[in-house]
C-alpha cells in the first residue's frame, strides 16, 4: 500500500513541475501585456480623435490612433470554490469511506484561479484483502487577455487538451470516451484499465467546463491483496455524480458576486496540466 501511494507522489510531483514551468513562462511576459488587457476589459480602449492647434496648418491635425487589439469578451466567472470543499461530505463517504473528509490541498493552489484536493481510502476486509480509492479534483479559472483571448475560448481548449492527455496514458486497456450530459457547458468522460503490481486499477477520468472554469475529476479503484476488482459502471456513477456537485459548487461560488465582468488580472497563463496534486490518468504515464 504504502509503495502505492509513493508511486503516486512522484507522479503528481512530476506533473506539478511541468505546472511550475509553464507558469514561469507566464510570468515572463511583459508588463504592458497586462496593461493591454486591462484597457480592454474596462471598455476604455476606445482612440480619442486627435485635435488640432491654433498654430497648426489647416489640414494638418492629428489622425485618429488606431485601436492596438479587438476587444475581448469579459470572463464571466471571477473565482473558485475551495477545491477540498466542493463535495459534500456525504459523496465522500461513499467514494473513498474511510478518508479524511478535510482532504489534502494542492500544494500551488492561488483561491481565485487554480485549486486541487485529493483523497484516499483504503478499506481492511481481512483475509480477503482490501478495497483502495483515490480521488482528486482539480480547477483551474481563465480571464481573458488581450493576448491570449477570450476566457472561455482559452477554457475550451484547454478541456480538450485534458482530454486528450487522458487518452494517451501509457499501459492503458479497454479505454472507452464518452460525452456526459447536463454538466456544465461540455464534459466529457475516459475511462481504462491500468494493470500496476498491486493489482488491476479502473480509471475515470472526467472534464468539465462551465465558463471560463475547468473542472478536472480522477476516481480510481482497485482490489488489493486478493480483493475483487471494483466494478467500472459503478465508479463511474459515482465520479459522474461528483462531477457534477463540483460545477454547481463553481456557480454557486460565483452567484452572490454576480458574473459577466472579469476580476481586472489575468489569472496567468493557462498551464498544460491543473495545479496542486494531479490525476493518476496523466501521471500513470511513467508507471
Amino acid at each position: 500500500m504504502q509503495r502505492v501511494k509513493r508511486d503516486d507522489r512522484a507522479r503528481l510531483e512530476q506533473r506539478n513541475r511541468r505546472l511550475r514551468r509553464a507558469l514561469v513562462c507566464a510570468a515572463a511576459l511583459p508588463a504592458v501585456l497586462i496593461t493591454a488587457a486591462c484597457s480592454s476589459d474596462s471598455g476604455d480602449s476606445k482612440p480619442k480623435s486627435g485635435s488640432t492647434s491654433a498654430s497648426s496648418p489647416a489640414g494638418d491635425s492629428a489622425a485618429p490612433s488606431a485601436s492596438s487589439s479587438p476587444a475581448v469578451a469579459p470572463a464571466a466567472y471571477r473565482t473558485l470554490p475551495d477545491a477540498c470543499k466542493a463535495l459534500s461530505k456525504k459523496t465522500l463517504g461513499d467514494m473513498v469511506p474511510k478518508a479524511d473528509s478535510s482532504g489534502k490541498k494542492g500544494s500551488s493552489d492561488e483561491p481565485s484561479s487554480r485549486g486541487s484536493c485529493s483523497w484516499s481510502s483504503l478499506s481492511n476486509n481481512g483475509v480477503k484483502g482490501s478495497q483502495f480509492r483515490w480521488l482528486n479534483i482539480s480547477l483551474l479559472r481563465f480571464d481573458s487577455d488581450a493576448t491570449r483571448g477570450a476566457a472561455n475560448t482559452q477554457a475550451h481548449e484547454y478541456f480538450a487538451n485534458q482530454v486528450k492527455d487522458a487518452q494517451s496514458v501509457s499501459g492503458a486497456k479497454n479505454a472507452k470516451v464518452a460525452a456526459v450530459s447536463g454538466t456544465g457547458d461540455e464534459a466529457t468522460s475516459v475511462r481504462y484499465d491500468l494493470q500496476k503490481k498491486e493489482g488491476l486499477f479502473k480509471q475515470e477520468t472526467l472534464v468539465a467546463r462551465v465558463e471560463n472554469v475547468v473542472v478536472t475529476l480522477d476516481f480510481n479503484g482497485a482490489g488489493l491483496a486478493g480483493d475483487k476488482t471494483p466494478d467500472a459502471d459503478d465508479l463511474a456513477t459515482s465520479a459522474q455524480k461528483a462531477l457534477k456537485e463540483a460545477v454547481n459548487s463553481v456557480s454557486a461560488a460565483n452567484s452572490g458576486s454576480g458574473s459577466g465582468s472579469s476580476s481586472g488580472s489575468p489569472s496567468g497563463s493557462p498551464s498544460t496540466k491543473p495545479s496542486g496534486k494531479p490525476s493518476p490518468s496523466a501521471s500513470a504515464k511513467k508507471s
